[in-house]
């Protein structure tokens, strides 16, 4: 069995305020496409496991929801720090939450109560990290943000553990957007 923990940006670090934003589009793709690559290195039983946040954790469940048509082997798990992790959200985003809990294969606080202090979060990545083999991270350390945090994390754990981890960097992911746009150019020309 294979465990992939998928973290990155926050939705609002990307300045993306809408599902139907193209920067989803793009997103998605190139995480669907690290996927593949990842599924289809083994045909073991593999989980993607998520976070709660708004942005890349919950792109990629969908990813991976999507995915599980073609790769019975995926399972999809999504671990929130905390109890009511999403309590201060707005009733949107809730909903949206509660739909990706909702469809995969397992999910469950790390913490029995709601927040009260920084050191669930540590445990959270400490969970995250002792709970999978490696990571694929929508990162740029050019460009820190929120994710950083996870990102050193990992990168201590990795000097002492085998934990590979994969960056997304904004270089691949402006490549992957000016293919799809092209793509798109190509389809209103048909």
């Amino acid at each position: 069995m294979r465990r992939l923990w998928v973290t990155g940006y926050r939705s609002y670090e990307l300045n993306v305020f809408k599902d139907s934003d193209s920067k989803v589009k793009v997103i998605k793709k190139v995480l669907t496409d690290h996927l593949k690559n990842y599924l289809e290195e083994d045909t073991d039983e593999c989980w993607l496991i998520a976070g709660p946040q708004m942005g890349v954790e919950r792109w990629a469940l969908e990813c991976g929801l999507v995915l599980k048509k073609g790769y019975s082997q995926l399972k999809l798990a999504l671990m929130e720090p905390y109890t009511a992790f999403d309590q201060r959200w707005n009733e949107a985003n809730q909903e949206k939450l509660a739909v990706i809990k909702s469809k995969v294969d397992f999910s469950a606080p790390v913490t029995d109560h709601p927040y009260q202090s920084p050191q669930q979060l540590r445990t959270y990545q400490r969970f995250m990290l002792t709970h999978t083999d490696g990571m694929l991270m929508v990162y740029d350390p050019e460009y820190e943000g929120k994710p950083k945090y996870d990102y050193r994390q990992a990168q201590r754990y990795q000097e002492q553990e085998n934990y590979p981890i994969s960056l997304i960097d904004f270089d691949e992911l402006q490549e992957s957007a000016v293919e799809y746009q092209e793509e798109q150019r190509e389809e209103n020309q048909e």
